[in-house]
């Protein structure tokens, strides 16, 4: 009989089962206040469990405008009148860092942010939800999870020196691509795994989110308890004879130094093959990568020197701890003394909502986990990933350079055709009768559809507002020609990115038929779920499509017509069809009330 994998344990089900579980934290951020307001809608006055709760202020901490400084003081007397305990006001830290005091092993852990995967360092089930999700938890107290396939990944040898947590991560990216592991759970296993302790955990499981997983998970070994200040921790772990979807083998001693070049993170080059190309930004900081741990090896590469003329640092400390250890280790003075300008612990420079919005032409060096067109606010930019050493050195170099002494002829071994995102040109037409024709679009993000800038100037709950916004960036008829029962044909990989549902509120509210596409980012899928829009994976049928194929959907017996071609499809659980049926999760949540 074989065993079972992490997931199959803790959610107490065989892979591809739906079942329903109460989570232990429920993390909220900037959202808070959008999400109130969909839980009123649902019919929703007393949160089920406020204990539940995690609230952190830090997308646009702080506030860059009058409009953001009122959602923040709404959210503040959200959690006030609510009884939240676990909150943490603007300035604290990032949302994924705060969890570090919270998140224990065996946990089961959601948030409405896709990079909630990372307290799969700790030995918790994390995962990302959208906001509609977050709210119908603060209702019933529980949602619907799949219990996914799982990868295993088995590390054996040790880091090289100068070779960091993030080189492995854009290692296994750049391996399995941007959609190589979508919906699945990763294992990390193996003697490798005990040279990584938790901050370069935490960098692993965070770019999990970035392979299109559902969560990364690491054991709960002496590692993990020592960050408890303890011997030994109970948590959970898969059997010896789990059964994988895949499993691959790393030898972290073959691991070099590597960057994603634009525009998109698979994009995975050794940093040698780059090295020349001229930056004139860079950012050390994020989720990813603003541990002390990070800081350090910055402040190692710029103790007494200083950064390029006309270059600009920029340093954001991932918590207040952090940066007030930061000081005390005489980190921030060396940083600044080379010329960094050092931020308050928030996500906006990533998300482009706040401080370091890079010039049209500008070149970015960045620590963090996205480098999609747009990304940190402005389009006519261009984003490398790495890591906080190498965005360093490059600071001091105004150029992507190999800080190793020897001269290197690296060539990142893992060369796969890239696939990504098109941005369609305003006199161009993709509307054929009533179908949109993406079937040559793979990648299409969450920032393409709705730009991350917007993200809180819009609220998600506010659908008319949504529609001036929605695909601007990627097609700017798409807006303006959409009509009710229009259907979307894409490729793989459609709506990756973060967790921002605004893309899915907006095809719902436009009256999308059905998007028809090879594959799906996780969370975008629940998303579509939740907003009562019909997404269907569908390879074949994209495949098959011609421009002006007439498309006939018959959803209550799950049959695609294409010039009377029939393509069947398989219907959703019967609880994810009654939410499909009354138009997504608010009425739903409704009627159940």
């Amino acid at each position: 009989m074989s065993g079972k994998t992490f997931v199959e344990k803790i959610f107490g089900a065989d892979k591809g089962s739906v079942v329903f579980k109460k989570p232990d934290i429920v993390l909220t951020h900037d959202n808070t206040a959008s999400i109130k307001k969909t839980f009123a809608q649902m019919g929703g006055a007393k949160i089920f469990d406020p204990n539940q709760l995690l609230v952190v202020l830090d997308h646009n901490a702080p506030p860059t405008s009058a409009k953001l400084a009122s959602q923040y003081q709404e959210i503040r007397d959200i959690v006030n009148e609510q009884g939240i305990s676990k909150f943490y006001d603007a300035g604290k830290g990032i949302c994924h860092q705060i969890m570090s005091y919270h998140a224990m092993p065996g946990m089961v852990i959601v948030g409405s942010d896709s990079h909630t995967c990372t307290a799969g360092a700790f030995n918790a089930m994390a995962a990302g939800i959208d906001r509609t999700e977050a709210a119908g938890i603060w209702k019933r107290g529980e949602t619907w999870f799949r219990v996914p396939e799982s990868i295993k990944i088995t590390l054996t040898g040790r880091l090289k020196s100068g070779v960091y947590a993030k080189d492995l991560s854009l290692w296994i990216i750049g391996m399995i691509g941007s959609a190589g592991a979508n919906y699945m759970s990763i294992e990390y296993h193996g003697e490798g795994v005990k040279t990584l302790g938790i901050s370069e955990r935490m960098t692993l499981a965070n770019l999990a989110s970035e392979m299109g997983a559902k969560n990364a998970v690491f054991p709960p070994d002496e590692v993990l308890a020592a960050f408890y200040g303890k011997n030994k921790v109970e948590g959970i772990w898969a059997d010896e004879n789990a059964v994988y979807e895949k499993q691959i083998e790393i030898n972290l001693e073959e691991i070099f130094p590597l960057v994603a070049a634009p525009h998109h993170v698979d994009n995975v080059k050794a940093l040698a093959e780059v090295k020349g190309t001229k930056v004139q930004q860079g950012f050390i900081g994020t989720c990813t990568n603003g541990r002390i741990e990070d800081l350090r090896e910055a402040a190692k590469v710029l103790n007494g020197k200083k950064i390029a003329p006309d270059f600009q640092l920029l340093v954001t400390p991932a918590s207040q701890e952090i940066y007030l250890q930061a000081i005390e280790e005489g980190i921030i003075t060396q940083l600044v003394k080379a010329g960094a300008n050092i931020l308050t612990s928030s996500c906006g420079p990533c998300l482009g909502t706040g401080q370091g919005i890079p010039a049209d032409g500008m070149t970015v060096m960045s620590t963090s986990n996205r480098n999609f067109l747009g990304r940190m606010g402005n389009k006519a930019a261009s984003i490398y990933l790495a890591s906080p050493a190498n965005v360093a050195y490059a600071a001091l170099k105004g150029e992507i350079a190999d800080p190793r002494s020897e001269e290197s002829n690296d060539k990142f071994p893992f060369q796969r055709e890239q696939s990504h995102t098109l941005t369609i040109p305003a006199t161009e037409n993709r509307r054929l009768g009533n179908v949109w024709n993406y079937k040559d679009v793979d990648n299409l993000n969450t920032d393409l559809m709705f730009a991350g800038n917007l993200t809180y100037n819009v609220l998600s709950s506010d659908a008319p507002s949504i529609m001036p916004h929605l695909f601007v960036d990627f097609d700017p008829n798409f807006t303006k020609n959409v009509q009710a029962g229009d259907i979307i044909i894409a490729g793989d990989n459609f709506g990756c990115g973060s967790s921002r549902e605004h893309p899915s509120v907006g095809l719902a509210y436009a009256g999308i038929k059905a998007v028809i596409v090879k594959s799906v980012n996780r969370i975008f899928y629940r998303s579509a779920v939740n907003q009562g829009l019909l997404l269907l994976v569908l390879p074949e049928v994209v495949d098959a499509y011609k421009p002006d194929d007439l498309v006939e959907l018959d959803f209550a017996n799950g049959i695609i017509l294409l010039n009377k071609k029939e393509f069947k499809f398989a219907a959703l659980p019967e609880k994810l069809m009654q939410i499909i049926e009354k138009k997504g999760l608010v009425n739903w949540m409704k009627e159940m009330a």
